[in-house]
């Protein structure tokens, strides 16, 4: 059964992934990339704030200054995740036309972030492969690092990303065809009241262990993280996202339009409103996502990654630290769908660093039943019984907590 994907669809620029184009790319391997799409530097108070707020986190370690006064950092702390808000993992490099979604990260935590803190981005190719895909035929995959440094010079974060860069006529013409990955989905979902109720109660049942510290000697593996859930996704926490995270340059009017002009594959014009819109609100607008092949605007993939963490730091609470969280961005999460994130430990151990680790298998899954993003976690926990502190650790000296002294403000 063909779906109806042309219907109500906007026009954006299409091209082909060409062996040529490709063959450019190899002379770029190893090779630092120009960032462009920086939006935070500055850990401001109000870009603290924004980032969870835009994720939809109610920790108050990283939203209350009073409260994280009082803990270890003794100050406030950005959301693990908020480096995706500096710049979002990835640089578009080349390919107009040629539609990208950011697939998959393995993501490092190494400092924690402090209010006042100023934030560098880097970013090298490191690589892609070509193959076969039943979303859209011949496609690329595009393999990047990312690194954040702060004024001091020491690295915060750290990791690599998979880009997935496709031809958009061929996802259309495939979908057209019946022949599209998901084209079975009903989209908007058909929520009856009593799911919707469910959806609600299971998002306000969402425990933040905070200040109750948790030891390593009390985890077990086998043990289940209390999920986080996320939905029903719509328009307003879209936007909410962008205010706190927008992972490209989002303007208006004379400057936005300016920039369409010089870079016409950039954006297109909404079919219903006549407007000029980015390629970005693929995010945000039916037009646009049916554009590119998907059935329905859809969530941004390190969106979807700042969810899972914040499943890891609600469960590990203040005197634990988020080492790595790593997950594969599977299906859309598409507008009108809700997901369940969860975890469950499946080792606990001592590292070759002398820190009491933790692994965590986690899995983010929608209505359906669908698993839309998976992967596995580490998480250091204070031990009881050797009294250690992840967080002590990794802790600036007194002087740079909170104050953004010694660069930014001189």
């Amino acid at each position: 059964m063909a779906s109806n994907v042309m219907e109500g669809r906007a026009q954006l620029s299409e091209a082909d992934l060409t062996n040529e184009a490709l063959t450019a790319w190899q002379e770029r391997i190893g090779k630092e990339m120009r960032i462009s799409n920086t939006f935070n530097q500055l850990a401001s108070y109000e870009a603290v704030r924004n980032f969870v707020n835009g994720i939809g986190d109610v920790n108050p370690l990283y939203r209350d200054p009073e409260y994280a006064a009082n803990t270890k950092y003794e100050g406030l702390v950005a959301h693990p995740g908020w480096v995706a808000s500096v710049y979002p993992h990835w640089v578009l490099q080349g390919l107009p036309g040629i539609h990208a979604d950011h697939s998959a990260s393995d993501w490092e935590f190494l400092r924690p972030i402090y209010v006042n803190d100023k934030i560098t981005p880097k970013n090298y190719f490191v690589g892609f492969d070509v193959k076969n895909s039943k979303f859209a035929g011949k496609t690329a995959f595009e393999y990047q690092r990312f690194e954040y440094w702060n004024q001091r010079g020491e690295l915060v974060s750290r990791g690599y990303n998979m880009l997935v860069r496709y031809e958009r006529q061929t996802a259309i013409s495939k979908s057209e065809k019946g022949e599209g990955k998901y084209d079975e989905i009903k989209v908007p979902h058909p929520w009856t009241e009593e799911d919707m109720e469910r959806v609600d109660q299971d998002v306000l049942a969402e425990e933040v262990r905070g200040s109750k510290t948790r030891y390593w000697e009390d985890v077990n593996i086998g043990d289940e993280l209390k999920p986080v859930v996320k939905g029903i996704f719509g328009l307003t926490d879209m936007v909410a996202y962008c205010v706190g995270a927008a992972p490209v340059q989002i303007a208006a009017h004379h400057h936005q339009l300016q920039a369409y002009k010089q870079h016409p594959a950039w954006a297109f014009r909404d079919p219903e409103l006549k407007a000029w819109e980015p390629v970005y609100s693929v995010h945000y607008i039916v037009s646009a996502a049916k554009g590119v092949g998907a059935l329905y605007a859809y969530d941004v993939g390190v969106q979807r990654h700042c969810w899972n963490t914040q499943l890891l730091t609600n469960w590990m609470g203040d005197e634990g630290w988020l080492k790595s969280c790593n997950a594969q961005y599977r299906q859309f999460v598409y507008l009108s769908d809700a997901v369940w994130f969860k975890g469950k430990v499946t080792n606990k151990y001592v590292d070759e660093n002398g820190e009491y680790c933790v692994d965590i298998e986690t899995h983010g899954i929608n209505q359906r039943g669908g698993d839309t993003i998976s992967g596995n976690s580490t998480v250091i926990l204070p031990s009881r019984e050797k009294g250690t502190s992840p967080v002590e650790k990794r802790l600036p000296a007194k002087e740079y907590r909170g104050t953004g002294k010694g660069v930014f403000f001189e």
